[in-house]
């Protein structure tokens, strides 16, 4: 009887740390923005603004203006070269 309750006491912690994490997950993609010309070359996160590349991890060079990352909300306007698109 005690290793049925414990069982199902480290299921429901299981289950409720899954969704937990799951909600967290959702929320930090909520709170990401776009931010151009500070990707390394081949690091993007998708295609470019200016045509350059289609895909993602096809930017040339570094810091190429065209070229973005998701960063957190906010941190880009703190980044050196970093613009909003």
């Amino acid at each position: 009887m005690k290793k049925q309750l414990l069982a199902a006491m480290v299921l429901a912690a299981m289950a409720s740390l899954s969704a937990a994490h799951a909600a967290d997950k959702m929320e930090a993609k909520q709170e990401r923005e776009k931010c151009y010309g500070i990707a390394k070359a081949g690091k993007n996160d998708c295609a470019s603004k200016d045509g350059s590349n289609s895909c993602a991890g096809q930017a040339k060079k570094d810091a190429n203006a065209g070229s973005w990352v998701y960063v957190p909300k906010g941190l880009c306007d703190k980044l050196a070269g970093g613009a909003k698109g």
